[in-house]
């Protein structure tokens, strides 16, 4: 999993999707809906059309950076810097639908036909973009999701310490980075002001987030608020001064921010904390599934679609999650016998779960342990890609004041010029319920080639508009992390059988995630069902299995878009190999799927078939379907 800056603004509301050709059957092929032929556009040259998208596309991105600080400072645009923006006011709201309506009338103007290949890529993503983010900032939508601004697995309150505290995208290195900084924690109290007011809107109209999720979010807040200020991420920048700050401004800046943090940012935790103890928890939902919400049916459909991309069902996604997990089941048994186990798989699992000799040994020896790992995808990478990130990687724990809600692992990007680096998080927490086997797989999902190689490289392409380089859907993004697991054997990893048989747990952890994020959300499956069908099913400790849950719970539709992805991408790969027999190569196919960003399936799933048919092979000779 990764964090991007979007989160923050849109975290419960989702974004709605296009339909497609999905990449299973069982589901006839929907065409693609499109306004293109609503009032046809004026007639222009190829290079008129490129230069009217291209000022478009830069007057949009400009205008979105204003509107959204965030999303300047993660790419290291510090003319915003001092901002940290709010997210959630109805003015904000409000913004972005204008913004959205009218970028898309004037998208509307640029006739497609006149465009390259490449500018019509470009143009669909831009398209698809604006009328997602229409359909989740509609009334409708955002009654249902403004009013849940935080949860207990993301939110402005897990985010923001580990900007302030010098550990995100934020620089510190001069007297105005420290200002800046001081001027965001402001921001950050007012947001959090708002988020309560928020909480309380959605009282009135009985719109609640769950009781599980309000708990987590009260432990995670009571959890800073026990750390003394001097020992708090927000007092971290004052402990790492550089040498070259002039004394009296560190003296100045020392102090201002230990008032920031006893004055206001622990004040505004306070009554957060208060507030929703006090009040908000005893009306919440005791259900944990959106579809037990007022209005949750309607929007978990509309998140589904929103972060597949595709026209999928509830139920068609628990279906082709059940046949994954028997799939998967089989090959867990071959691994089974290849070690000489002689129970039952369930048996093996136990096995896998409680032997000492897949616990780490310490904090110390998991973090080397990842070194190694990179340094063994790092000898056969070339093989697989043409084009290796610019942005360095670097392997971190997970800072100890967040690691127990937090996932096992995750990434947060660094910047285009490879000034500051990816990080692939892995969390220490609990080390005797952490396994051993999967470390393998988790580094190339978050590390290389997943998300440091799928985000740095479409970041890189300095060609492609910005919305290209730094914008994505979760189908994509995800998907790609977890095709990027599927490539341990080539990158010289999975010799042994107990790393296979992590990866084979981990495809079994997306592979039931479709089964449990459907079963709690349409299906009315309980926390502790859910828990133990995943138990049941996999390898899973039970404090991995409850972590999963509660993030299912807590941002519903996220967790199916793994495997949707992946299963789209390698549907494709196989179509390209197929097709192109000898002259397929990896590299080449790669090269494809990465540098033109992350996009919608829809889009990636046309682009691939254009690339087939240029070399020679027709999309229906491949097995292509057209959209």
């Amino acid at each position: 999993m990764l964090f991007r800056p979007s989160m923050i603004a849109l975290a419960a509301a989702g974004l709605a999707g296009c339909a497609t050709v999905p990449m299973n059957e069982g589901q006839e092929g929907v065409a693609t809906p499109s306004a293109n032929a609503a009032a046809p556009a004026p007639a222009m040259t190829e290079a008129a059309a490129h230069t009217a998208l291209y000022a478009l596309f830069e007057r949009s991105d400009e205008d979105d950076l204003r509107r959204n600080p965030m999303t300047a400072l993660f790419r290291g645009d510090m003319r915003y810097a001092d901002r940290l923006g709010d997210y959630i006011t109805d003015a904000y709201y409000a913004g972005e639908r204008a913004a959205a309506e009218a970028e898309l009338a004037a998208l509307r103007q640029i006739p497609r036909d006149a465009l390259s290949e490449a500018d019509k890529i470009a143009y669909d993503v831009f398209e698809y973009n604006k009328e997602d983010e229409l359909r989740a900032l509609s009334d409708e939508i955002l009654a249902l999701t403004a009013v849940r601004p935080i949860s207990g697995f993301q939110g402005i309150h897990t985010f923001y310490p580990v900007l302030a505290g010098g550990q995100g995208a934020a620089p510190f290195k001069t007297v105005e980075d420290y200002e800046n900084n001081l001027s965001r924690n402001r921001d950050f109290v007012i947001m959090l002001d708002r988020s309560l007011a928020r909480f309380r809107e959605g009282q009135a109209t009985g719109v609640y987030e769950s009781k599980l999720s309000i708990r987590n979010v009260i432990e995670q807040l009571e959890a800073q608020l026990a750390q003394a200020p001097r020992s708090s991420p927000y007092y971290a920048p004052v402990l790492a001064f550089p040498a070259s700050l002039p004394k009296a401004d560190k003296d100045r800046l020392a102090a201002a921010y230990l008032s920031s943090i006893e004055d206001d940012i622990y004040p505004a935790y306070r009554r957060m904390r208060d507030y929703l103890a006090s009040e908000y928890l005893p009306n919440a939902r005791e259900e944990v599934g959106l579809g037990t919400m007022k209005g949750g049916e309607e929007l978990y459909n509309q998140l589904l679609q929103s972060t597949t991309t595709l026209p999928l069902t509830a139920d068609y996604i628990h279906d082709l999650g059940l046949s994954e997990v028997a799939r998967i089941t089989q090959e867990m048994e071959r691994v089974k016998t290849e070690v000489g186990f002689a129970g039952s798989l369930s048996d093996f699992f136990e096995f896998i779960r409680t032997d000492p000799q897949f616990k780490p040994a310490s904090r110390e020896w998991l973090g080397e342990r990842y070194y190694e790992i990179g340094a063994e995808v790092d000898k056969r990478i070339g093989e697989q890609f043409s084009t290796i990130p610019k942005s360095p990687l670097e392997i971190r724990a997970v800072e100890p004041f967040r690691e127990k809600n937090a996932a096992g692992g995750s990434y947060n990007g660094g910047t285009p010029d490879g000034s500051r680096p990816g990080v692939f998080y892995y969390n220490a927490y609990n080390l005797d319920e952490r396994l051993t086997p999967g470390m393998e797989t988790l580094y190339l999902h978050e590390g290389s080639p997943g998300h440091h190689f799928q985000i740095s490289l479409a970041q890189e392409q300095t060609e492609l508009p910005s919305f290209m380089r730094f914008g994505g859907n979760t189908a994509f993004v995800e998907g790609w992390a977890l095709y990027a697991e599927t490539l341990g054997d080539e990158l010289g990893l999975f010799t042994d059988p107990y790393q296979r048989f992590g990866h084979l747990n981990d495809e079994m952890l997306r592979a039931m995630r479709l089964v449990v994020d459907t079963g709690l959300h349409s299906k009315n499956w309980s926390r502790d069902q859910s828990i133990e069908y995943m138990l049941a099913n996999s390898g899973m400790t039970r404090t991995e299995a409850v972590a999963e849950v509660e993030r299912y719970i807590a941002i519903p539709s996220q967790a199916v878009a793994y495997k949707i992805g992946a299963l789209k991408i390698q549907e494709l790969k196989a179509r390209a190999r197929a097709a192109l027999g000898d002259r397929f190569d990896p590299r080449e196919f790669h090269a494809q799927v990465l540098m033109t960003g992350a996009l919608p399936l829809p889009v990636l799933e046309r682009k691939i078939d254009d690339w087939i048919a240029d070399k020679g092979v027709p999309a229906a000779a491949a097995g292509g379907q057209s959209s």
